[in-house]
């Protein structure tokens, strides 16, 4: 058998999440294993680094897959961009090691989330930023994300409620990058964007946007900061902040060692 990694780039606009489901085939998964279907004459399951919700984008997203037969890695490519929708693409295929598991190898994934404040709204970005519109007090966010890094059980913000498995994730780094708007200026906080870079071993189920959602509430001054610690110990998804809105999110980079 032969093993294949995968770099995947998708606009997940208009798909149901990565999953392949029975009900639809608007799917990042059923696209390309209906591919390679076709092309193997018998199904082909591919395993993807982790289950983007939907509406959720990636520019990075790795997977892989097993053929029986040998194929050029640029024959595959090709396969896989001639019949691909415009909406999603294949960056890159390489043969890896029979071992190798997208998701149980991957030792770091990358998240990012763009947020417009801006008071005109977004025509052209729209599908990739969520459009709040309004100020946010960013060094509070970055006061709360504070709390946020490091080796803790993320439970309460586990969009899954019945999670069986362990919730316990480590965050290296959350980043702030802002774009200040030309078109107003406000002593409070950033009116243009804000992009919010996730770091970690691995993320929960809506994990990014929980967290995402709760800093917001902590920029608009519903939180403050030190009620992130109150948030973790308590396990309950409940007192997390709202879930952001998935456009927004887009999974930039999965590393391996």
């Amino acid at each position: 058998m032969h093993n294949y990694k995968i770099t995947v780039a998708y606009d997940g606009t208009r798909y149901k999440g990565w999953q392949s489901q029975k009900t639809t085939d608007a799917t990042i998964q059923g696209k390309l294993e209906t591919i390679l279907e076709k092309a193997a004459g018998r199904p082909i399951a591919v395993i993807g680094s982790g289950r983007t919700d939907a509406g959720v984008h990636a520019k990075g997203q790795t997977a892989n897959f097993y053929l029986q037969d040998a194929w050029e890695a640029e024959e595959l490519l090709e396969l896989f961009n001639q019949y691909l929708p415009e909406d999603i693409a294949v960056l890159s295929v390489k043969e890896a090691k029979e071992r190798f598991h997208s998701r149980f190898s991957a030792t770091e994934k990358t998240y990012q989330y763009r947020i417009h404040t801006g008071k005109v709204p977004e025509v052209f970005e729209r599908k990739y930023v969520y459009s709040y519109g309004r100020p946010l007090h960013v060094e509070n966010m970055k006061k709360a994300a504070e709390y946020m890094t490091g080796t803790k059980d993320f439970a309460s913000f586990c969009g899954n409620r019945h999670m069986k498995k362990s919730t316990v994730r480590s965050i290296y780094e959350i980043r702030f990058e802002e774009t200040p708007s030309k078109e107003f200026v406000s002593p409070y906080g950033s009116c243009g964007e804000i992009r919010i870079l996730y770091r970690g071993s691995g993320f929960l189920q809506s994990m990014v946007r929980i967290m995402t959602g709760t800093l917001i509430e902590v920029g608009e001054g519903k939180r403050q900061p030190e009620d992130i610690p109150v948030i973790l110990e308590a396990k309950d998804r409940a007192l997390a902040g709202f879930t952001a809105p998935a456009q927004g999110l887009m999974l930039m980079e999965v590393r391996y060692n």
